[in-house]
């Protein structure tokens, strides 16, 4: 009986642990995780889109018309990360990947955005056609 209840005791213990691997990122679009926010919310993504990186204006949009003409509905506000800020010359203004941690609820500065991006662990230029490999 000691047995059967230290053997329960360990498979309780082991469903309550979290995960010891990280969550697989999501490729998606930034309209999948406008359309659909609570699909989303709390996963890992991976998104491609124009990146503006300014005070109380840092988001990530469908298209940099999106941001010339402030219709933030069309973007996601974006959690700066220290290195980010560093290479604010080479990321702003450009189409970016970008892979962080949805959050659906968090809309940004004034709550005008359609959800954020945090926890942000890759970030970088997306090239031109012609220019990947």
């Amino acid at each position: 009986m000691k047995t059967l209840s230290a053997i329960f005791f360990v498979l309780l213990l082991c469903s309550l642990a979290e995960p010891l691997v990280a969550a697989e990122p999501l490729d998606v679009s930034l309209v999948q995780l406008i359309a659909r926010p609570k699909d989303y919310d709390g996963k890992i993504v991976r998104v491609i889109g124009f990146v503006r990186l300014e005070f109380e204006g840092n988001g990530i949009y469908l298209h940099e018309d999106d941001y010339k003409h402030s219709i933030y509905k069309n973007g996601l506000w974006i959690d700066v990360t220290k290195d980010m800020q560093k290479r604010k010359v080479e990321l702003d203004q450009k189409h970016v990947f970008l892979e962080g941690t949805f959050n659906a609820k968090d809309t940004g500065h004034l709550g005008l955005w359609s959800g954020s991006i945090q926890k942000i662990t890759r970030f970088q230029v997306w090239s031109e056609k012609g220019e990947r490999k």
